[in-house]
């Protein structure tokens, strides 16, 4: 296959298996979001989503979150790792959004890259998927299966996102870079990684990969 036709095939097999891509993280606008998307660095979705009613019930908009205090929030969010810079991160930028932005989450990668604790991966994911703005953020999974697929080096994640935007149509990219994450988790985990059944990898990827 050439690499047109492997990209292609990459995007024909996943539209079969995930036509519809439910954002994994709960939250009920921009800033819940932005607030599920930081905790979920270096933890689980399913964990992420086990916390946030619990902290989102105190405070789920900037206003009420600053009334809590640092170690309040600490607190709640302890279970899911990095929790002493998280909740200076949530406390920060919550007083930056009122304090900037009306209280609202700006739908523009300079002001949420500005923000505490926001890096460019937690701003992609929310251009993407609470503005609807295209973005392809990288995770582990989407780094890993570039990388088996034979469609990036896989030197780091700064490459990987520059390749899959060049790669894949631009109108593709919001609803692609889910469906290659539930793809990751179900067929091609980093972990206990079947082949055979990894019909992508198997179709596609590089020759060398051990099972």
């Amino acid at each position: 296959m050439t690499k047109k036709e492997r990209v292609q095939f990459v995007i024909d097999t996943l539209e079969k298996l995930y036509p519809q891509t439910p954002i994994p993280l709960d939250h009920k606008d921009p800033y819940t979001l932005l607030i599920a998307v930081l905790l979920s660095a270096q933890s689980t979705d399913a964990r992420v989503n086990t916390i946030t009613p619990l902290l989102f019930a105190k405070a789920d908009n900037p206003k009420d979150m600053i009334k809590l205090s640092v170690e309040e929030i600490r607190e709640i969010i302890k279970p899911v790792g990095l929790s002493p810079m998280k909740s200076k991160g949530i406390y920060g930028l919550s007083h930056i959004l009122l304090d900037k932005h009306d209280g609202k989450v700006p739908a523009n990668f300079e002001d949420l890259e500005a923000l505490p604790a926001v890096g460019h991966k937690t701003a992609s994911v929310v251009m993407s998927q609470a503005f609807g703005i295209p973005a392809f953020p990288v995770d582990t999974h989407i780094h890993r299966l570039m990388y088996r697929w034979n469609l990036s080096t896989g030197k780091n994640v700064v490459q990987t996102e520059k390749d899959a935007k060049r790669l894949f149509p631009k109108e593709l990219w919001n609803k692609l870079h889910l469906q290659i994450i539930y793809y990751g988790r179900e067929y091609s985990p980093a972990r206990g990684w079947d082949m055979e059944k990894d019909i992508i990898t198997k179709t596609i990827g590089r020759k060398n990969l051990k099972k």
